[in-house]
């Protein structure tokens, strides 16, 4: 275990968790999802974002507080709730995680031909070599640290120059996040891009990383809460100025290319390079997003059996080689990318309750007395996730089998 005891291990650490959560969320998934739901929803998409990002600060910053002053995973705190529960939480987060990786691993290949011109499956298998190459490392969470951190100010960087171009109406949006034109009918937005930013194994992403550093106990409360909101609040501006770069270009009569609808942003405002930049774009949050992916996922299997707790670097590698293979052999999930999002929103209410009740377990937390307003604030996202899983299940069937 790292221990990360000086200021600035520390702050490397703080910027280490919040990159590996932000860059699990800003995948092809999220590209894909924020284009999409901006061309059908328009400005009063900017309330689905704002709502979500609420819902997300109550969701993570209760696991990510409970999770490490317990000095336990979250599938541990699962299973001292009620016994079993959180193996079914494990086994239902590495499928959300492999199944966003297998689209991961496409958006990389896709990002790759984008960029190089290479065939997408070929450029798949390079980005599982690049994530591979990673962990094999002797110091791989190090650099996973500093990937993750280079790679998402990138990201950010890229797709604000982009969102400044467009000169998006940000008077409408403004007004919309607050008003939007049909609130009921942003259920669906809602649950997938909550499901997309901390669902399922997002959530646990930075967690399990300050757990793993050694960064537990109430003496750390302040830095993990911080770490937390802090992470929310980025990945909710990246899909900001998503949004607004999309919103930009629909408001200028632009169709959004069906195939890639997140291509057409970068194409319009930056002419023919801007394809090449989102290829750039797009295979960044594709490797992060794997990396991210591969390690939160590899990390709820550790609780199962000493094995895999002794191994972990080779679990995390077999599981980007099979969801490269996956792909190679298989090609694009279609309709994956967004179905996955809505599976691991779905998935956040069991989670979600199971820890706010292990937070005033004593054979849990100890001592320590989690605050009303966080269980409150948690509830209140538990329910709000419940109402909207139990809305969107429908359109999720369709779309699987309609």
């Amino acid at each position: 275990m790292e221990q990360y005891n000086n200021t600035v291990n520390k702050r490397r650490l703080m910027l280490g968790a919040i990159f590996l959560m932000v860059t699990s969320a800003v995948g092809p998934a999220f590209l894909t999802q924020t284009a999409v739901f901006t061309e059908q929803f328009a400005a009063s998409f900017a309330f689905a974002i704002i709502l979500s990002v609420i819902i997300d600060i109550g969701a993570q910053l209760n696991i990510w507080r409970v999770l490490t002053v317990a000095n336990k995973r979250g599938q541990d705190v699962g299973n001292m709730v009620l016994p079993g529960l959180g193996s079914l939480i494990a086994i239902l987060i590495v499928i959300g995680g492999l199944a966003f990786n297998i689209g991961n691993i496409a958006g990389a290949g896709m990002g790759f031909n984008a960029l190089l011109g290479l065939d997408t499956r070929i450029g798949a298998i390079i980005a599982g070599v690049l994530a591979i190459i990673i962990f094999s490392s002797k110091n791989g969470t190090k650099v996973m640290d500093v990937v993750t951190q280079l790679l998402g100010i990138t990201l950010l960087v890229i797709i604000g120059i982009v969102m400044i171009k467009v000169q998006p109406p940000y008077q409408e949006a403004a007004t919309k996040m607050i008003i939007p034109d049909d609130p009921m009918s942003l259920v669906m937005p809602i649950i997938t891009i909550v499901g997309g930013s901390v669902g399922g194994y997002i959530t646990f992403a930075g967690a399990h990383r300050l757990i793993e550093a050694g960064v537990t106990g109430e003496e750390n409360l302040d830095f993990v809460s911080k770490s937390a909101n802090i992470g929310i609040i980025t990945a909710g501006i990246m899909r900001f100025l998503l949004f607004l770069a999309a919103l930009g270009v629909i408001t200028a009569g632009v169709t959004l290319s069906k195939d890639n609808p997140p291509a057409t942003i970068f194409e319009y405002a930056l002419g023919d390079v801007g394809l090449r930049i989102f290829g750039l774009v797009l295979l960044i949050a594709a490797i992060t997003s794997v990396i991210g992916a591969a390690y939160t996922s590899a990390s709820f299997l550790r609780s199962f059996h000493p094995i895999f707790d002794r191994y972990n670097n080779i679990v995390i590698i077999g599981f980007i080689i099979f969801s490269t293979i996956v792909f190679a052999f298989i090609g694009k999930p279609v309709v994956l990318l967004i179905v996955a999002g809505a599976f691991n929103g779905m998935i956040i209410p069991i989670i979600l309750t199971a820890i706010l009740i292990g937070s005033r377990k004593k054979s849990i937390v100890g001592d320590y007395h989690h605050p009303t307003w966080m269980i409150v604030f948690g509830y209140v996202a538990v329910i709000i996730t419940l109402l909207a899983s139990f809305i969107s299940i429908r359109e999720v069937i369709g779309m699987l089998f309609g």
